[in-house]
């Protein structure tokens, strides 16, 4: 999962880093020579939707999520494991809703023929189906993970379930940096 995660990662930050070089683009072509390319927001809103399932997936599989676990850290190991279940499985059904979503709204397109109400009258079908491509990447990790978890849920297996889906405890993310931070400065002690 973690090559998954990895690969979506990069797929996200691809689309960003282009969005943020075509903004650029359209703000220096407009500061200088008072003219536009037109069509870039247009182009933003579509970036954003089918980067958000890619970010969605690469923080649910790298558990980089924002957690408070205030109280989680204070309860006992098997309501932490349970708990830990029920948001893995939670996000699985919100992955599942978000997909059916994403289905529907590409039928209705298709079915209408829809086209976006822009200069560029862009038939809407085309960037939904790449939306509808992510939402997919989002909708198998949650999935797997979902199933992981409920197997590991049944076998009663408490342990294994908060180390995989808990969340990272103060001294975790204090050893991760630390050692980022090493890699960074090339092993340098």
């Amino acid at each position: 999962m973690t090559t998954y995660s990895r690969v979506l990662g990069i797929m996200f930050g691809s689309v960003m880093l282009l969005l943020a070089l075509l903004i650029t683009l359209e703000t220096l072509i407009r500061k200088f020579f008072s003219l536009s390319l037109g069509g870039v927001d247009e182009l933003g809103g579509y970036a954003i939707a089918i980067a958000a399932p890619l970010a969605f997936c690469v923080a649910m599989v790298e558990q980089s999520h924002i957690r408070i676990n205030l109280l989680h850290m204070r309860l006992t190991t098997r309501t932490q494991a349970v708990l830990n279940a029920l948001a893995a499985l939670s996000m699985g059904l919100l992955a599942a809703f978000l997909l059916y979503f994403t289905v529907q709204t590409v039928l209705d397109t298709q079915m209408y023929r829809s086209i976006a109400q822009t200069p560029w009258a862009t038939p809407l079908i085309y960037p939904q189906t790449v939306w509808l491509v992510a939402m997919l990447a989002f909708s198998l990790a949650a999935a797997l993970l979902s199933v992981k978890a409920l197997l590991l849920l049944l076998k009663r297996d408490w342990k294994t379930l908060n180390q995989q889906f808990g969340p990272s405890s103060a001294t975790d993310e204090l050893e991760a940096e630390l050692s980022d931070l090493e890699q960074r400065e090339g092993g340098k002690p």
